[in-house]
Order: C-alpha cells, then structure tokens, then sequence
C-alpha cells in the first residue's frame, strides 16, 4: 500500500488525504444528535427547529449524492473534494456562529443543509480518487481502511460531542476546521489525479431525483414525530417515489444523463445496492439507539453511553481490515453473506441482554455485530463501485450513497416507529398498574414516549421507565437482526463467487460473467 501513483506521489498520502477530507461528514452524521439539548436550550430553538437542525444536513447530503458524483466525473475528481471541503469547512463556521435570537432556527438550518451540499460534492469525488489510485488487485483492502477509519469517525461524533460540549457547544462545528485545513494540505501535497470526462449538466435529472429524494426521505424522517397515519407522510412519500420513477424513465432517454441508469443492467450492481440500502436500515440507526438507550435504560451520561458504540466498531475496523483482504483474494460474495449473518447473530444476542440493564453483559454481543457490519459493510460497497469505469466511479459512487441514504431513512422511519410505539405501550401498561386512571396513562405515556418534558436530569428517571424503554431497544435490535437476516439472503442468492476481473480500462467482471457487463466503457 505504499506503492506510488503513476504519478509518482505516494498511494498512501493520498488514501490519507481522502479520509481526512470525508472525516468531518461522518463525525456530522452522529455528533449534532448528543448536542442537541444543549443547542436547543442555549439557542431557544423549537423541537421542531431542532429536529430540522439533525435532519437538513441528511436530506440534503441524500437529495444531493448523485449530483456530486456527477459533478466528480464531469468536472475532476480532486477539484470537487477541494470545492467540497471549502463549502463544509465554511459552513461549519457558520453553523458554530449561529446568533442567538429570533435568526438563530433559520440560521443553523440554513448552514446544516449547506454542510449536506459540501459532503454530497466531497464524498463522489473522494471515493473515485481511492478508486482509480488503487488498481483491482489492491482496491478492497484501500477501501476497507478508508470506510474502516472514516466509518470509526461515526463512533467518534457521540464522544467527541459529549466532551466538547462541556466547553461550548459551538466547538461541535468548529472541529471540522482544522480538519479541514490538514485535508486540503494533505491534497496539495500529494496531488490527487484530478481525472475528468466533460459532459453537460442534465439539470432536469438534477431536479427530478433531488425532489425525489429528498420528499420520500422527508417522509420516512418526520414519520416518528408526526405518526404513519398523518397524510401529509403518505402524500410526502408517494410523491418522492413516484419523481424516481419519472427520473429513471426520463434518464433513459436523455443523451447526457444525470445517471446513466444502465449501470443497474448489471447484476451485481444491482444486488450489491440491494444489500446496502437494507444494511444501511440498522447500521446508521444503531448510533442513535445505543446512544439514547445508554442515557434512558442504563442512566449513563452522553460521554459514558457512547461507549456502546466504540465497542460496535471495535469489532466494525478489525473486521473492515479482514473483510477487504478477503474481497482481494476470494471476491465479495463470502465476506458479505459471512458479515451478514454475523450481524445478525450479534443484533439478536444484544437484543437479549439490553433488558438486564447492565452493560458489561451486552460488551461481546456488541463487538459481533459490529465485526459482522465491518466485514460486509465496506466490501458490498466497493464490489458495486468496481462495476463501473474509472471514468465513472464518482456516478457510481454517487447511486451507492443515494441507495444507503435512502435505507438509513427508512431504517430510521421503521425502528423508531417500533421504538415508540413499544415504548407507549408498556409505560402506559406500568402506569395502569400504578393506579393511573387509563386516559391519563395514555396521554402521559404518549408525552414520555416522544421523549418530551421532563428536567433533564438523568438520576430522575423512574426505574419502570428503564425498565420499559430498554423493553422497546430489545424489539428494534430483534428487528435489526430480521434486516440484516434478510440482506444475507439477497447477498446468498444473488451474489456469484469469483474474484473480480481488470477489463482493459472499464469495469471488470466476475470470472464467468457476461463480457457485456462493462457498461461503462472509456472513451475511445
């Protein structure tokens, strides 16, 4: 791994650089989530607010991927992550000056959907530099220490953010400067290829899945607060879903598409994003519910909850390391299907342990679902990244990070129903029991459920209260265990052995595969 480029600069540098470079908008995924009473409190910001706070940077890095990896291969790879770091540095800062007053809603939400531009113009280009400096041979260990590391960032939010906030809450968006200064030092100096293949801008395609995505993953996000019955959701959905289909019949058909909708020909391809939007429906979850269980169920402050998660991608980083060994020498198909059922073995015996509210119990079975989410995590996605040509690994890459956008939502919209609809049920049945008349249950149960009210204060939480949400965690990680039960099956039946084939300067192919799955072929 310490090759040099053709261009003599050091691979390794550049990987260096690549992480850096998506560092802040994995560490941006977890950390507003801790912080966010404290921001909410200092800034008098609504729930509402608030919530649009977390959720604008996700559904504009969501509405906004394929763009980027459009913008990466049509305008040059290191070109945007330069542009992109720019943008997300910039609006960090100011994220972390948000005034306070009458502003400070519009101000903060604003700056958060700014970041989700920047990351959406960075993480394409990012990849498709990781992509075309490692050739075939080499590709899946690269790219199993890059999502291996900049996956480990994702557990880093939560304790960085618990920390931080003792001095300012405001130090949560002004970390990603430095970081982006050493990433933009570490790209001068190593220079990554900067490749490019001009083409105009299908801004129409741009349009169709931006409002797409972003109705459909607008839906899934305010379904927990605002219930499934509400129409507004399903009008909110129906509508995304049916502007994807317009945009993939309208892509078809247009010379210079946004994405070249071909690509889903390919088999692999295919099933590989399959299996990333299902996985991706527990694995950006289980942050957010480890978290909140560790602070409710275990009566543990943000700094010492967090710990759940370091012990998830203990497990996640080593076998990212083994996991992209094995795609180089076997192909991806066993440490995929392997990784899955891990995962689901590790999801269902976490599930059992969370209502004995001791989490020394829980340290193993939480190393195992994380081994099994790193060792198919990374390798599923790279597989559907090496189906395209160098001179579109930014497009590709941009599909992949729509699809797992796409899945966490979901998986988000999903679990959390479970969670508070569980979470309901059984304080409103632990207050019955209590002598609360049952109306009165009810209506409390629905308040406490929604995790509103109360003063904040950790040791006040009753010991049924614990007792009952660590109850509902315990059904969502038996539901993460179904999720990626059932990825492995996609993964079992869809995926072909073999390893992965260099076919001049295209995509490669499966050992057995049909030649014509090069469906983006260089320019001649």
């Amino acid at each position: 791994m310490s090759s040099s480029t053709g261009g003599g600069q050091s691979r390794s540098l550049i990987l260096t650089a690549m992480i850096f470079a998506v560092a802040m908008t994995f560490i941006d995924q977890t950390i507003v989530s801790i912080a966010a009473p404290t921001i909410q409190h200092d800034l008098g910001l609504s729930s509402s607010g608030m919530q649009w706070a977390i959720n604008a940077y996700l559904l504009t890095l969501a509405a906004f991927f394929a763009f980027g990896g459009r913008l990466a291969d049509t305008r040059g790879h290191r070109k945007m992550v330069v542009l992109g770091v720019i943008i997300f540095a910039g609006a960090s800062a100011l994220c972390g000056a948000t005034p306070r007053g009458s502003a400070a809603e519009a101000w903060l939400v604003a700056f958060r959907a700014l970041q989700g531009l920047g990351g959406a113009i960075m993480f394409p280009a990012a990849i498709a530099i990781v992509v075309v400096t490692f050739d075939l041979r080499s590709r899946g260990r690269a790219l199993a220490l890059f999502f291996g590391i900049a996956g480990a960032l994702t557990a880093i939010g939560p304790i960085a953010g618990g920390y931080l906030i003792e001095w300012t809450w405001r130090a949560i968006f002004w970390i990603n400067i430095p970081v982006a200064l050493i990433a933009l030092a570490l790209i001068a100096i190593s220079r990554p290829p900067n490749e490019a293949r001009p083409a105009p801008m299908d801004y129409r395609g741009l349009a169709l899945i931006a409002g797409g995505v972003g109705l459909s993953v607008f839906g899934f996000q305010q379904s927990a607060l605002w219930g499934w019955g509400n129409p507004a959701i399903e009008a909110s959905i129906a509508a995304g879903v049916v502007l994807l289909a317009v945009f993939f019949a309208v892509e078809r058909r247009t010379e210079s598409p946004l994405i070249n909708v071909r690509i889903f020909e390919n088999r692999t391809f295919t099933v590989e994003n399959v299996i990333l939007g299902i996985a991706m429906m527990a694995f950006i979850p289980v942050f957010f519910f480890a978290a909140i269980y560790g602070q409710i169920a275990l009566a543990e402050k943000a700094t010492t909850s967090s710990l759940l998660i370091l012990y998830f991608f203990i497990g996640f980083v080593v076998c990212a390391q083994i996991g992209g060994r094995m795609l180089d020498r076997i192909g991806a198909k066993r440490p995929v299907v392997l990784g899955c059922a891990l995962a689901a073995v590790g999801f269902g015996l976490w599930a059992g342990k969370v209502t004995d509210l001791h989490a020394g119990a829980q340290v193993i079975y939480i190393v195992i679902a994380g081994a099994g989410m790193g060792l198919m995590l990374g390798q599923a996605n790279t597989d559907a990244i090496n189906r395209a040509s160098r001179y579109s690994y930014g497009e590709a890459t941009g599909i992949t990070q729509t699809v797992r956008n796409y899945g966490a939502s979901l998986g988000f919209a999903i679990l959390g129903t479970i969670l508070i609809t569980e979470f309901r049920s059984r304080i409103t049945s632990s207050l019955t029991a209590r002598g609360l008349p049952g109306p009165a249950a009810s209506a409390e149960a629905a308040k406490v459920a929604q995790l509103q009210g109360g003063s904040g204060n950790i040791a006040a939480i009753p010991q049924f209260i614990r007792a009952d949400f660590a109850a509902a965690t315990r059904d969502v990680l038996y539901g993460m265990c179904v999720i990626m039960a059932v990825a492995g099956f996609v993964a079992l039946r869809g995926l072909k052995r073999g390893v992965q084939l260099q076919t001049g300067e295209g995509a490669g192919q499966l050992a057995g595969d049909d030649p014509d799955a090069d469906l983006y072929p260089a320019p001649r």
